[in-house]
């Protein structure tokens, strides 16, 4: 099989790393798109000025500031660098592809689900319009509509749920304090918790390089639907210890900001309809598969 390249924005973060283990191992090659210079690296302003590298049979852009970075404070500036950060990079690189004559076939994005607004009645799919309501759901519109590619180029909108894997995200964060026996639902612990295993996460991205009929929107959610309360019960099980410290919904407010603090304090319903539809396979469709293979602290 022939080698084929793929250009990942924002390919060193927590998902990223795993995509490209995922890539190399299955005969592609993998060019990050970076600050920082490395062998098989090139920069955004390479990217600007020499566009889409020839052959490139896929773009995928995981870049983005990390808003859950809990080490900063939910300031203007930094809600400034969430936005922009997600919506320049996307911008860029549908640019680039758009300016380049030997076209990749596809262009993959991830973003959130987060388009959806917060609901404990609403019941959403791909289907479901995107408000822009609040921060996130305003944050998604526009980052969507960043990645304006030209046909022939496929455009697969992937909105990820909380990515769950051990070396980063909301697992990174919660285990110490759940391995002390200190952790518990928060807030209510009613509201959904639309999430996904990271390997089925970077299967899925794969799936759509790979399968030519998947296009558009795809919610990048387990077909599982789930409460916080039901994920602290099973990861506090995978663990083998308690969890009856609630956090209480105003200390997230104060800590990390209300407008923040919603992304966990609320949830949303959300299936993955069409990604079912197009056969994909889950490999951790259950909360408790998925936090038996993330429960272990080292």
């Amino acid at each position: 099989m022939a080698t084929k390249k793929v250009l990942i924005g924002g390919g060193t973060g927590f998902v990223g790393t795993r995509l490209h283990k995922l890539l190399t191992a299955n005969n592609y090659n993998v060019i990050n798109i970076s600050r920082m210079p490395a062998a098989k690296n090139m920069s955004w302003t390479d990217l600007e000025t020499s566009g889409v590298p020839s052959d490139t049979s896929a773009v995928v852009n995981l870049a983005g500031q990390q808003f859950m970075d809990f080490t900063k404070f939910w300031t203007p500036g930094f809600k400034q660098n969430v936005f922009n950060s997600r919506v320049y990079t996307t911008r860029a690189l549908a640019t680039a592809i758009n300016k380049t004559k030997d076209k990749p076939d596809v262009f993959v994005l991830i973003t959130g689900v987060g388009a959806y607004e917060p609901s404990e009645n609403n019941r959403y799919d791909e289907s479901s319009p995107s408000t822009g309501n609040d921060f996130f759901s305003r944050l998604l519109v526009k980052w969507e509509k960043a990645a304006d590619v030209d046909p022939p180029v496929r455009l697969v909108i992937i909105r990820s749920g909380v990515v769950l894997g051990r070396e980063g995200g909301m697992i990174k964060n919660m285990i110490l304090p759940f391995y002390l026996g200190l952790g518990g639902p928060i807030a209510s612990g009613k509201q959904y918790l639309p999430w996904i295993h990271i390997e089925d996460l970077i299967r899925l991205i794969k799936f759509s390089i790979e399968n030519k009929e998947v296009k558009g929107i795809l919610n990048g959610v387990a077909p599982q639907v789930i409460t916080n309360a039901d994920f602290t019960k099973e990861f506090a099980k995978a663990l083998s210890r308690p969890a009856f410290f609630q956090v209480p919904e105003f200390v997230l407010n104060v800590l990390l900001h209300k407008e923040r603090a919603m992304m966990l304090t609320q949830g949303q319903h959300v299936t993955p309809k069409r990604t079912l539809e197009y056969g994909f396979e889950y490999k951790y469709p259950k909360i408790e598969l998925a936090c038996a293979e993330c429960a272990h602290l080292f």
